[in-house]
């Protein structure tokens, strides 16, 4: 087996947790190169819905953006994107959303929008975009993200995407009858959320990972499940089919970047 890398360890966790009769909305970059290695592995017939309105989009290379062609060339079909967020969105007929993180809590709130304070913030982030409707429209939302204390805090600086509020019966409460996420993968750990206060717990540690490694890059008190698994390491098809997509995509924007 070839050595692999902790990314790729994430993007491979993540793609398993897809199956084959998914519809699934997907985030940019790490959501994206996750839903298409199962879709070129374990799960051919998922269907893969991006916010730009293409629906079963089977890309060659990853997208850079909701706006690249390659979606739209290889879709079954593109429809508008009111269509689909008040049809297939929010009609319910997205069984995953994934989606990626700047900054998440252990409720599973993300922040994409700004770090600091709103009105005058260190750094603008890229926005929500149709996050906010993924987040609770989808049946359930799966994220992914690199650990770090910076972006796994205490308390998130702007709500973008409502993940389980304060915990609990939050979602309920405010009428959103989604489950919200229910699954977070990172480069070190599976986390999934208690069946009652909704935080997020570790249920799997990758190869060669230490609870000590998950909590000093975690800005709150990481819970370990009793039970804690193992993540299977990747195998060979997994990690040749992540590898060749990530080739196929560099050569392609390489390319793109040469024409301009």
């Amino acid at each position: 087996m070839s050595a692999f890398s902790p990314n790729e360890m994430m993007t491979i966790a993540a793609s398993r947790a897809l199956k084959n009769d998914d519809v699934c909305f997907v985030g940019i970059g790490a959501p994206s190169a996750a839903c298409n290695v199962a879709r070129l592995t374990h799960a051919p017939d998922i269907t893969l819905i991006y916010e730009s309105g293409t629906i079963g989009t089977a890309p060659d290379v990853l997208p850079l953006s909701i706006g690249d062609g390659e979606l739209c060339e290889t879709a079954i079909t593109t429809v508008s994107v009111p269509e689909m967020f008040r049809h297939w969105l929010q009609g319910g007929r997205i069984s995953i959303g994934f989606l990626g993180a700047a900054q998440i809590d252990r409720f599973g709130n993300i922040n994409t929008t700004v770090i600091g304070n709103y009105d005058h913030p260190k750094t603008r982030l890229p926005g929500g975009g149709g996050a906010p409707e993924i987040a609770t429209s989808s049946r359930e939302v799966y994220i992914t993200m690199t650990q770090s204390k910076r972006g796994m805090v205490d308390k998130i600086d702007f709500y973008t995407s409502f993940g389980h509020g304060e915990g609990g019966d939050h979602r309920q409460r405010l009428g959103i009858g989604t489950k919200g996420p229910t699954l977070l993968i990172t480069d070190l750990a599976i986390w999934r959320p208690d069946p009652d206060t909704k935080e997020f717990t570790v249920v799997s540690l990758h190869p060669g990972v230490r609870r000590a490694q998950v909590q000093e890059t975690c800005g709150w008190t990481v819970k370990f499940a009793d039970d804690i698994q193992v993540t299977p390491e990747p195998t060979a098809l997994e990690l040749k089919t992540l590898r060749d997509l990530k080739a196929r995509t560099e050569a392609a924007h390489k390319g793109a970047a040469g024409a301009i």
